[in-house]
């Protein structure tokens, strides 16, 4: 089991690293992760505690910004993330 800080910065990195990729919608975001939209959009409202910069055009959100996440380390341990979240 994950402590609920550990999952929680897991979950917005994820959704950051997602829209980056062009999942950049709350019903994509929805799909890819199985979350319920309440959850995406907390998720998407909590996400520039941690510096991170996103835009936000007509509910197609882009990254400005990755703030303090180190997109190298998240992209070499996606498959981590996606298990501790048990995110498809």
């Amino acid at each position: 089991m994950h402590s609920k800080t550990k999952t929680s910065l897991y979950r917005r990195a994820y959704v950051t690293w997602l829209i980056s990729t062009g999942v950049n919608t709350v019903p994509a975001i929805m799909e890819a992760t199985g979350m319920p939209r309440r959850t995406a959009q907390d998720t998407l409202s909590a996400i520039p505690e941690l510096s991170i910069v996103l835009e936000n055009k007509s509910g197609s959100y882009s990254v400005v910004d990755w703030g303090m996440l180190n997109k190298t380390w998240f992209k070499n341990n996606l498959k981590h993330v996606k298990d501790v979240l048990s995110y498809p």
